[in-house]
């Protein structure tokens, strides 16, 4: 029995660059970075003031009216992810309950697989409830439990649950087929995706939604992402510099929120309707490299095994690869442990082989980021337009990856695409070129 093929039918991207795939995809071509000074949240008295803010964005835009008054339940990271949702649909074409028109996918066979992180609370709402809890000028924990925890609203756990990315979309757009939650960190696009795929080569469902989002734009965030001294500190009167994937003059990171959800459908499906397909999803691999108690310690997560199963799923060679979409945080050490992986794939061909990094133009983007890296790779293998790496001047020491701050033109029949969180977890996915 021949085994099912996947396509990439729909993308849809909620970044710094703007809401939906248009903006995005202009600014990654032009090398350009998104990176402002904070805006939504005052920075305070932290030592980074920088972030790739999604501004103007609400999902009441992009929800059904009798839909709304949920978005209150909603914290930032669930509304990337149903605005994403909603892009990624319409732009594939499939009408679902959650968009007007006869809908045209059955319920039973539409899955769904989002990314997320570790969603931090409201701290006005919190610090609200919580004033109710001091006795003589402290927090008292047995007054919390009596009478404090009482001014949260009763609903307002579900605000914070990973799975509620996940949960809201599906009952938006009415989705009854497996659905799961994965968190991975930075990798959870590309495990999102690599396990969707498999529901659909199982038979499980047609069509499944997939990707993550995160917005880490909160003073609790931030001040966790500066504890751990990962976030520049030299480069607030030059946001449009600060991120600066393996380039020699990197200093650290930038906060950036994302949703990135992918549309993945059965080829034949897809094909029968006439879809346009973006690429197919060829071939999947994960890996980990646990740091334990440590996580700030410089770890790429195993990304060259995750790589090589990659590849290997997709029955190619690395001489196979046209292109690499590499992750890059603008972190030197963290650049440097990815760089060592992507040659310990490639070895002295890694030079001969473009690559790219979109997030010196978003931030790092975190759950959202290997979704909207994803999004971004389709896009370039079905126009044959690898995107320039914002801000890359000359390469750190020890980077051989074949970058540029200029787009180019590629004939990519297969392109890998990968990336790893702070927690030593990595995903990657090859992605082949679909003839018209």
């Amino acid at each position: 029995m021949t085994e099912k093929r996947v396509a990439i039918t729909g993308l849809g991207v909620v970044t710094a660059a703007g809401i939906g795939l248009e903006g995005l995809w202009a600014a990654v071509l032009e090398g350009r970075s998104c990176i402002k000074t904070l805006e939504r949240i005052k920075p305070g008295k932290f030592a980074c003031t920088l972030a790739g803010e999604v501004e103007g964005f609400s999902a009441r835009k992009f929800v059904p009216k009798s839909y709304r008054k949920s978005v209150k339940l909603m914290a930032r990271d669930i509304e990337l992810a149903i605005g994403a949702a909603d892009l990624a649909f319409r732009d594939a074409g499939i009408t679902t309950i959650g968009i007007d028109g006869e809908v045209d996918i059955e319920s039973r066979r539409l899955g769904c697989n989002i990314g997320a992180g570790l969603i931090s609370c409201d701290l006005e709402e919190l610090g609200l409830a919580a004033v109710t809890a001091m006795v003589d000028g402290k927090f008292d924990l047995k007054a919390w439990g009596e009478t404090g925890i009482e001014n949260l609203t009763p609903l307002w756990l579900l605000k914070y649950l990973p799975n509620m990315l996940s949960c809201h979309v599906t009952i938006i757009h009415g989705a009854k087929g497996p659905s799961n939650c994965i968190t991975c960190a930075d990798a959870s696009g590309q495990m999102g995706v690599g396990e969707s795929s498999l529901y659909i080569k199982r038979g499980s469902a047609d069509v499944v939604v997939t990707g993550g989002a995160e917005s880490k734009v909160t003073p609790v965030d931030i001040n966790r992402q500066l504890k751990m001294k990962r976030l520049t500190l030299t480069k607030n009167e030059t946001p449009e510099t600060a991120m600066r994937p393996f380039d020699a003059d990197a200093s650290g990171s930038v906060i950036g929120e994302a949703g990135g959800l992918l549309i993945l459908e059965e080829m034949d499906r897809a094909t029968t309707r006439g879809a346009k397909v973006y690429a197919e999803v060829a071939g999947f691999g994960g890996a980990c490299a646990p740091n334990g108690q440590d996580i700030t310690t410089p770890n790429a997560g195993n990304l060259s095994h995750a790589v090589r199963n990659a590849i290997k799923n997709a029955g190619l060679a690395e001489s196979d690869i046209d292109a690499i979409f590499a992750y890059g945080m603008s972190h030197p050490a963290e650049d440097a442990c990815e760089a060592a992986e992507w040659k310990a794939v490639f070895g002295d061909a890694l030079g001969t082989i473009p690559a790219c990094s979109i997030n010196g133009t978003t931030g790092q983007m975190f759950a959202g980021g290997g979704a909207v890296q994803l999004c971004i790779a389709a896009k370039a293998v079905s126009v044959g337009t690898l995107p320039a790496t914002a801000n890359f001047q000359s390469p750190a020491a020890g980077v051989e990856l074949n970058l540029s701050n200029q787009s180019r033109t590629v004939d990519m029949k297969n392109v890998v695409v990968a990336s790893f969180g702070t927690g030593g977890q990595s995903g990657a996915v090859v992605l082949r070129k679909v003839d018209a």
